[in-house]
């Protein structure tokens, strides 16, 4: 019984299962400031290399 109390071969798998559920809840909720500010940047990034093109 105690080797299987010392053993936390799982913690790490259940630990990244945990933060990838985190994230794709944050994602969810903030999902449209994230696309304005995505959105923002290719605008900024397209209008830089137009200049840098011409």
């Amino acid at each position: 019984m105690n080797g299987f109390r010392e053993d936390n071969r799982g913690i790490t798998s259940i630990e990244i299962v945990l933060l990838l559920v985190i994230l794709i809840a944050l994602i969810v909720i903030f999902k449209d400031q994230i696309s304005q500010i995505v959105d923002k940047a290719f605008a900024a990034i397209s209008k830089n290399t137009d200049a840098i093109l011409n």
